[in-house]
């Protein structure tokens, strides 16, 4: 029998953490705020309703009902379409390789917020540490001070994995996400009693109604609800392959959206009040000041806690507490999308299934605490998440509406839920959301083939870029041509574990 969910809480809270990552916190505040501030937000609640929850829906019911991780719902569905689900599979594995990456530089800064030790110069510290070469193909050789973190989140992120979903993945859920309510909360009150806070807010939520008629806005907008709601690269695919068979997946999808974006939207208003604070303290405009990624967390965040009046200490564990947790959440969903797909498939016992998928991450991740580990995340990440989370979200959803009987799983949805979709979930997937994810992978495609990638060479980008989308598209075809032991056994042998 399956492992399952212990609750539909237990379900929700992983979920919920899944989907609450590191773009929560450095991601969305920047994208809104570079995008219209708070005019941004109309195309951004569009995306949700148009894209977000009906994927979603989509996902949970697609997961619930052919109870398998991507490749063997999707061959469930249609044996020709399990290449699909070893795509997303294989996307959401080259992500775990370096998600990893950032977790471990995390739990340096947790430390370092006690003395500060990034000292005046923030951004000269985060280069030396990371030993950052000037190439993604000149590692200049493991970095040695980042092997004991490295290690102790592999232990952390192994032992949950092996203890499986019910007393594994959602255990560790039911405890970090109320801790990482709490350190946002402590940073939210206090970046708001700081200074310089309205002027960061202002920025963030100031609305600028000509960018509504920029395309571009609009692709934005469906871009971060992919980043953000873990959609589209197997991973509600496989959380959800482990529901009681009673599960309302409607009203799942809609509090997961809800409390995902509630969450973005909370955090922003407590990074862009520090970002206020920071910009008044060296008389510039907050627009000089505010960033996303990884340049927010360890450059910009540790000037500003440095310069906080006092506590500098306990916010800086605070924000990078926030990153840990939410990280880890992320992380096992990622890995367990992976997991999942070989346990189903291949019929494997769970620990083995994990040891199959762990050991290859953790030794492909090691690259990521070389010199070059910073330089290659940032390539990899750019195509990973343009190109091939847009790819298989868009084939995603071109073959459940046009190839696929869409109204079989309207009716699935609906049967244990309190309240029922029309069809207009149909309309949306087929039209508003194949449309404008085929625009954002065109767009994506072009910039990449025509302009590269930020400041790398040719060469960087054809190893680290196109060379990861056709190593998941080559890996994909492999693992399909692969047979699988018990892989696609009727559905009817397969039984639940009833849950309330």
């Amino acid at each position: 029998m399956r492992d399952q969910w212990n609750s539909k809480v237990g379900f929700l809270l992983a979920a919920i953490g899944s989907a609450v990552g590191l773009g929560n916190i450095w991601r969305f505040p920047y994208v809104a705020a570079t995008n219209g501030g708070g005019a941004f937000l109309l195309p951004y609640f569009f995306a949700i309703i148009t894209a977000g929850i009906p994927i979603l829906i989509l996902e949970y019911t697609m997961g619930k009902t052919y109870r398998g991780g991507a490749p063997v719902t999707w061959a469930r569905i249609n044996r020709r379409f399990e290449w699909l689900g070893w795509f997303q599979a294989m996307v959401a594995f080259v992500i775990g390789i370096y998600y990893f990456a950032i977790i471990v530089w995390v739990l340096s800064y947790i430390g370092f917020s006690f003395t500060q030790a990034w000292g005046s110069d923030p951004s000269s510290f985060f280069v030396e540490y990371l030993g950052l070469t000037d190439s993604a193909l000149n590692f200049g050789g493991i970095q040695t001070h980042l092997i004991i973190p490295f290690l102790i989140i592999w232990i952390i992120v192994a032992f949950i994995m092996y203890k499986g979903i019910s007393k594994g993945i959602e255990i560790a859920c039911r405890v970090c996400l109320p801790i990482l309510f709490v350190l946002i909360l402590v940073l939210v009150i206090r970046g708001l009693t700081l200074p310089g806070a309205v002027d960061g807010l202002e920025y963030m939520f100031k609305p600028d109604w000509s960018a509504l008629a920029k395309p571009n806005v609009w692709v934005a907008a469906y871009g971060q609800i992919f980043y953000s709601l873990s959609i589209g690269f197997a991973i509600m695919l496989a959380y959800s392959s482990y529901l009681p068979k009673k599960t309302d997946v409607v009203n799942s999808a809609f509090i997961t959206a809800t409390a995902n974006h509630g969450f973005e939207l909370f955090a922003g208003i407590g990074v862009f009040s520090i970002m206020g604070f920071m910009a008044m303290q060296q008389g510039v405009d907050v627009s000089q000041v505010a960033g996303s990624g990884i340049g927010l967390a360890f450059m910009t965040f540790p000037t500003a806690i440095s310069a906080l009046p006092a506590l500098n200490g306990l916010f800086g564990v605070c924000f990078f507490g926030a990153l840990f947790t939410a990280g880890i959440t992320s992380m096992v969903s990622i890995l367990q999308a992976v997991v999942s797909s070989f346990h189903d498939k291949f019929d494997i016992d769970h620990k083995k299934a994990v040891t199959v998928v762990v050991v290859p991450t953790f030794v492909l991740s090691i690259l990521f605490i070389t010199g070059a580990g910073m330089n290659i995340l940032d390539i990899v990440d750019a195509f990973i998440n343009n190109i091939g989370v847009a790819a298989g979200g868009a084939i995603e959803v071109i073959l459940i509406t046009r190839l696929f009987n869409p109204e079989k799983l309207r009716r699935e949805a609906n049967e244990f839920s309190n309240f029922s979709i029309g069809r207009w979930w149909i309309y949306s997937l087929r039209i508003i959301t194949t449309v404008l994810l085929g625009v954002m992978l065109f767009l994506n495609t072009k910039d990449f083939i025509y302009n590269g990638y930020g400041e790398y060479a040719a060469s960087d980008i054809n190893v680290f870029g196109w060379g990861v989308i056709l190593f998941v598209i080559l890996a994909a075809d492999f693992l399909t041509t692969l047979k699988g032991k018990d892989g696609y056994r009727d559905l009817d042998k397969i039984s639940y574990k009833e849950v309330n």
